[in-house]
């Protein structure tokens, strides 16, 4: 990763994400047609209400017979870790190791309320590592 790039340079607009009243059977079938890990969780206005991953889903798999009738919003992750577009790529980095997740979520922050806007990755920063290389 080149030093001093920020999350904006480094990453595209665009997020996958349900609502917290979405299924789990509904959300890990997004995230198999969609290829990715894990879904934003967003209230009404679009706003930033947690995190559900495959793992959160197989746990609930594991642990339940009726997971698929389960909702997001009693298995999502409440507590992620978030970034802003002006974030160096470096800061994103030390964030995903301290906090021991593969991504953060990228967010406009403004009237209290923060709106997703990007995922970055575990995946995304190797890339940017062998693309400065």
């Amino acid at each position: 990763m080149k030093k001093g790039r920020t999350v904006l340079q480094a990453k595209r607009y665009g997020i996958h994400s349900c609502s917290a009243n979405t299924s789990l059977l509904v959300a890990v079938r997004t995230m198999v047609e969609e290829e990715v890990s894990s879904l934003v969780v967003e209230d009404d206005e679009g706003c930033l209400m947690g995190l559900i991953t495959r793992v959160d889903i197989l746990r609930v798999h594991i642990a339940m017979d009726n997971w698929a009738s389960q909702m997001v919003k009693d298995h999502m992750q409440r507590d992620i870790p978030i970034v802003t577009p002006q974030t160096l790529l470096a800061d994103a980095a030390r964030l995903m190791i301290n906090s021991r997740s593969r991504q953060v979520v990228v967010v406009l922050e403004g009237d209290g309320k923060r709106r997703p806007v990007a995922m970055l990755t575990d995946g995304d920063l190797a890339y940017h590592m062998v693309k400065s290389s």
